[in-house]
């Protein structure tokens, strides 16, 4: 198609995201029935919906021929009074990914450039090529860990953007309150600082508190979303935090009603779930333990994770991947992260991590491992 020469170049050489694969292909692909496959490649929720939110979703089925409120104020309400910000302080998406995309489209282009960790969030250098920016992609510390004090070192006069994702996904580090406030202290104030912070609020450690830098007026934005600890991952609702100012120029590329109404509807009852938020925590820290205790016993590299998730050295996780999911268990190989001999596996229920642990140990009897 001659139409296919006026492609965007930088567009043209972008490699797509590749999610955790569906259930419903995995079956189709081994013979396998679906009803018997375990996923857990994409880091959801292990408890489901929040059970509040499947109620507002309920309540809210009869309006759905209705727009939404273009502007989500009752969530931008309820949102100020809980993070003590100013209701113009708040941006909403599809996901907390749609809020990076405003970012991108703002602030990048030819002769822009990015700065984020080796092994970070992958969608980063997508937006960034997709833009026509430059990626400067900053090794990694000891333990996968984000080096801030090399990633300030790597901002030039023409960084716009500098994306920290804390717990990092898909290694589950976690950057400390003190190398944060060293890190803010060296990055000039013409550069935007974006927290990416998707698990949050299900952080298996001490989370640092950003907002604070909002609310000191420094150049930064922090990022949540509904997908991770509320279970919305379906629905699409995420949202960025920051100055006024900023939020005024990001709603520029932003569509109308790009919040549905029953992903506001439901956003608002799950800020008020706060025992399934709980229950899923404590879900989290017995699969951390389940899954550490696995890895000592099959003497397999793990890095120690504060998410949802761990990531698990077994050489060749293309591989591991293919033959994991041929004994109906899906997790995620990680080559696009540039850690080709790691898979990631989501912390699910007792049974589905216990299918996992099947299946990783007959792998391991058959030297597969």
């Amino acid at each position: 198609m001659k139409i296919l020469d006026k492609i965007n170049e930088p567009v043209s050489k972008v490699r797509p995201y590749q999610p955790g694969r569906p259930i419903e292909d995995v079956a189709r692909d081994f013979g396998l029935n679906p009803d018997e496959i375990v996923k857990i490649a994409s880091n959801e929720s292990v408890l489901g919906v929040s059970p509040k939110a499947q109620k507002a979703l309920i309540e809210c089925v009869s309006n759905l021929h209705r727009y939404p409120d273009a502007g989500a104020w009752e969530l931008r309400d309820k949102l100020s009074k809980k993070m003590n910000l100013e209701p113009d302080q708040f941006i909403f998406g599809a996901g907390s990914n749609e809020i990076l995309v405003f970012l991108a489209q703002v602030f990048l282009g030819p002769g822009k450039a990015v700065v984020a960790s080796a092994h970070a969030f992958v969608i980063y250098k997508i937006l960034t090529a997709m833009m026509g920016g430059d990626f400067i992609e900053v090794p990694v510390k000891a333990g996968l860990q984000h080096d801030l004090d090399a990633m300030a070192k790597a901002i030039t006069p023409e960084t716009s953007l500098v994306f920290v994702c804390n717990p990092n996904n898909p290694t589950g580090t976690l950057i400390s309150q003190e190398e944060i406030d060293n890190f803010m202290e060296q990055v000039p104030d013409d550069v935007l600082v974006v927290f990416d912070e998707a698990y949050a609020e299900i952080c298996l450690g001490e989370m640092p508190d950003t907002l604070s830098f909002v609310k000191k007026g420094k150049t930064c934005i922090v990022l949540r979303t509904f997908s991770k600890a509320y279970g919305l991952a379906g629905i699409r609702i995420g949202y960025g935090m920051a100055s006024a100012e900023l939020v005024s120029e990001l709603n520029k590329p932003r569509q109308p009603f790009n919040a549905n109404l029953a992903a506001q509807n439901m956003a608002v009852a799950a800020l008020d779930d706060d025992e399934f938020l709980q229950d899923s925590i404590e879900a989290y820290r017995s699969a951390k333990q389940y899954y550490e205790q696995l890895c000592n016993e099959l003497e397999l590299e793990f890095i120690p994770s504060y998410a949802n998730f761990v990531l698990i050295k077994t050489g060749n996780g293309g591989d591991i991947a293919q033959k994991l999911m041929a004994l109906g268990v899906i997790v995620r190989p990680l080559q696009p992260y540039l850690l080709d001999d790691w898979i990631r596996v989501s912390f699910g229920t007792a049974e589905e991590n216990q299918a996992f642990g099947s299946a990783i140990k007959q792998l391991r009897q058959s030297n597969d491992v």
